[in-house]
């Protein structure tokens, strides 16, 4: 009986010591299971982060470079030009017209000056157009000049500045036209406010100089700095200037 009694107890006594062991490993098992979880989701949360810190960074430097505009320069050069049809064969030919034949390549006058002061200091070249066409044969063009002067036309221009806040100085070219600038520049300088903006003129003639055109400007943008530090070149002599060009366009600073 005794012996009955004590195999029975050791039965009872290895049952409860495997059944301990049991529930002591499936614990174990199970808070092993939470730490991988955890470190799983911590894992994921640092590679969120670090993606939301990379999309801030693209988006900022984005928007610095929003900031800067198209080009980044702070100078426009703005000009009107008329390059007239004449024949480039010889150089008597092109002498009393108001174009300059650079490399083969015919240009205006003040084309050929801006060009000049593009690669001088830099800038935006923009081009003055109007819708309607200007002869290209001298006489026609001077007539047609004569014309719009005493109307007191205002040309519709076909080409527009998209950012003009971007710039803080104008140089403005155009010829003088019978003591004048052509009416095309009174539309131009009427369409824009020019405010806080500093404006330097240059201009060939056929020996008048600017005719006073720069007070005519400050007339027309009473809020803008007229520079009295403005360039005029004798219209024969614009095929030679480009040192002198380059010399006015560095002493201006800019």
């Amino acid at each position: 009986m005794r012996r009955l009694t004590g195999v029975l107890l050791g039965l009872a006594l290895v049952l409860n010591l495997t059944a301990c062991s049991g529930g002591q490993s499936a614990a174990t098992a199970e808070q092993t299971t939470e730490v991988q979880t955890a470190g799983a989701q911590t894992t994921e949360a640092q590679t969120t982060e670090a993606q939301t810190a990379e999309t801030v960074t693209a988006a900022g430097s984005e928007s610095a470079a929003d900031q800067n505009g198209e080009t980044g320069s702070h100078i426009l050069i703005a000009y009107f030009t008329m390059p007239e049809d004449v024949d480039t064969t010889g150089t008597d030919a092109v002498a009393g017209a108001s174009i300059v034949v650079d490399e083969g390549q015919v240009m205006g006058n003040v084309e050929y000056m801006a060009n000049v002061i593009q690669d001088t200091i830099g800038g935006d070249l923009f081009r003055i157009e109007t819708v309607e066409q200007y002869p290209l044969d001298h006489d026609p063009l001077v007539d047609q000049a004569a014309e719009e002067q005493d109307e007191g036309a205002r040309p519709e221009l076909s080409a527009h500045i998209e950012n003009l806040d971007q710039y803080d100085t104008i140089i403005l070219g155009y010829p003088n036209w019978w003591g004048d600038m052509p009416m095309a520049l009174y539309t131009f300088l009427e369409e824009y406010d020019f405010s806080g903006k500093t404006i330097i003129p240059f201009c060939p003639h056929g020996g008048s100089g600017f005719s006073d055109t720069e007070n005519t400007i400050a007339r027309l943008q009473p809020d803008a700095v007229v520079s009295e530090n403005g360039l005029t070149i004798a219209r024969n002599d614009v095929a030679g200037s480009a040192e002198k060009v380059a010399a006015w366009a560095e002493g201006l600073g800019l």
